[in-house]
């Protein structure tokens, strides 16, 4: 395990998750987001920063074995949100990376990246982004700068596609795509521990119904804890009455603006 953590997004819901998770793990957990976090406990400091300031993270890196980045912009925006957030951020954290020698980075990427594959085709780890929004996209993004970084400067790089991180899935996509919180937390810590250059994995439980072969996780040690499928008598059958939802991954964030040839998208 990297003794000396740096988590990003750390005010965020899933970042909240994982400074919990993650404490009694390494021996020093330092957290960052530019809104304000509550007060730190033993062995944990507190740094507001903001991604789009590259002077900034390097300084943030420093000292740091291990990244894991949640931070960025967690849904759709118009395009002057997404790029210093999610496209300069992403480039500025790497490249602080490298500076400061950091070992390895775990990416939270998200289904939303591979949101305009169908939902009947299985993917796994070969397959290759189809991103259904600018967020999206901004995914896809990280993703090869990971890829790049990794092969070129040897920075281990290993990306989680998340589908849905609740407490509960709350609707019938999400017995599909549900990520349980301690599962989320497993797949962190694999990336912390596991031996790898490159990898993409999904962040998904053990669902009956998902959509991803998840085995390239399994090969680096991942045993989820959770399957959607208990809750599927509470959430039931009701599904979106629109049809381009209803036919792609991404759900409804395939929807808006979409102006496109349903029949043209293999």
């Amino acid at each position: 395990m990297a003794k000396r953590v740096l988590l990003t997004g750390a005010a965020g819901a899933l970042g909240q998750v994982l400074r919990t998770g993650l404490a009694r793990h390494a021996s020093f957990l330092r957290l960052s987001d530019i809104a304000p976090m509550a007060p730190p406990g033993p062995n944990e400091e507190i740094v507001q920063a903001d991604l789009a300031d590259g002077p900034a993270l390097v300084k943030l890196t420093e000292g740091i074995d291990a990244i894991v980045h949640f931070g960025g912009r967690s849904i759709e925006a118009n395009w002057d949100v997404i790029l210093p957030s999610n496209i300069a951020g992403m480039i500025n954290l790497y490249e602080a990376a490298r500076v400061n020698g950091v070992e390895r980075i775990i990416f939270a990427s998200s289904n939303h990246a591979i949101g305009f594959h169908r939902r009947e085709t299985r993917l796994d780890h070969h397959s290759p982004p189809r991103p259904d929004t600018r967020y999206g996209l901004s995914k896809a993004f990280g993703e090869d700068i990971g890829v790049f970084y990794a092969y070129k400067f040897g920075i281990r790089s290993l990306v989680l596609r998340i589908g849905s991180c609740f407490p509960k899935p709350t609707n019938a996509r999400m017995l599909s795509t549900w990520l349980s919180y301690p599962d989320l937390v497993q797949l962190v810590e694999m990336g912390l521990t596991a031996d790898y250059l490159f990898e993409i994995v999904y962040g998904v439980s053990g669902n009956t119904r998902s959509w991803w072969d998840n085995s390239n996780a399994e090969r680096l040690g991942y045993r989820p804890l959770d399957n959607a499928e208990r809750f599927a008598g509470e959430v039931g059958q009701i599904i979106s009455s629109d049809p381009i939802e209803e036919q792609f991954q991404g759900g409804s964030y395939t929807t808006p603006e979409f102006v496109g040839d349903l029949n043209r998208i293999p």
